[in-house]
């Protein structure tokens, strides 16, 4: 056993469980599971099962599903556990609560009321894909999960096409072809991106390549399992002025001159000293 039973201070506990591999659970988040008055899981029998392998007990505990579908009504009932003065433990299905998982509202209404809310971090499959792909990391931004009709689809893809970070996506294996297809039309078949599957687990994989090149590979292949697909950021040459323009007047309106035109330098991939004689035009105006 490599967990400890310990007082919880009543309040909320956001537990982050594996995205795969059952061991890359934290020992706090273990303490916790074992410690908490009430459990709340989106699927409880993968935390039931993920507790057996670690040897936790849930004993006489209550658990309660909590998810998309469970609603207000086990929101309620979670919020009258907190009104008791009860510690009250949530883990998503795997990876981190609220990323692209339920838990928003919980999060939310238990702040409101003023009760503890705090979290043990663990496994995300985001930052997995971003430490794995080879792209930079330095800003990223993530849009979960495109929309499944084709027009809906491209024009989720032109909103962040001038975003001056790494885009990170979730996606069905089903959809994935389409997908980078579509992300080729909009953003430049030689974009460079990667598509990380099964994170952690058995038959974990990363390929790297052109949009044009992905589609094309997995277009032969029958996908399976979870998907995080990764497009590196526009270059000079996708963005015009005023997408950089736009960049460093919101920028500076939080960094100093030399800060602001760094870091819009940096992530557009142009030269900094015309940055910084822009950025000192815009103060100056």
């Amino acid at each position: 056993m490599n967990y400890q039973i310990q007082p919880l201070k009543p309040g909320l506990y956001f537990v982050a469980t594996p995205i795969g591999t059952a061991r890359d659970i934290t020992l706090r988040a273990l303490d916790i599971l074992a410690s908490a008055d009430i459990i709340a899981a989106e699927d409880t029998r993968t935390l039931r099962r993920l507790m057996e392998i670690h040897g936790v007990p849930l004993g006489q505990r209550s658990l309660i599903a909590y998810h998309d579908h469970s609603g207000a009504g086990a929101r309620a009932k979670l919020f009258g556990y907190l009104a008791e003065g009860k510690s009250v433990a949530y883990a998503s299905e795997a990876g981190t609560p609220l990323i692209a998982d339920p838990g928003y509202h919980l999060s939310k209404g238990a702040n409101e009321e003023g009760h503890l809310v705090t979290s043990a971090p663990g496994a995300s499959a985001i930052i997995t894909a971003l430490s794995l792909a080879g792209l930079p990391t330095d800003a990223f931004f993530f849009a979960g999960f495109l929309p499944n009709a084709k027009n809906a689809r491209r024009t989720g893809l032109e909103a962040v096409s001038a975003i001056p970070g790494t885009l990170v996506f979730y996606e069905s294996p089903k959809r994935l072809v389409e997908m980078l297809k579509d992300a080729g039309k909009v953003l430049g078949e030689t974009r460079q991106a990667v598509v990380c599957r099964e994170l952690t687990k058995k038959f974990e994989e990363v390929q790297r390549g052109t949009l044009a090149e992905l589609a094309a590979l997995f277009a032969e292949r029958t996908v399976k399992g979870e998907i995080v697909v990764l497009i590196d950021r526009a270059g000079a040459e996708d963005v015009g002025e005023a997408d950089i323009e736009q960049a460093l007047q919101k920028a500076l309106e939080t960094m100093s001159v030399r800060d602001a035109s760094e870091v819009i330098a940096q992530a557009f991939g142009v030269n900094k000293r015309k940055i910084y004689s822009m950025a000192l035009s815009m103060k100056n105006t």
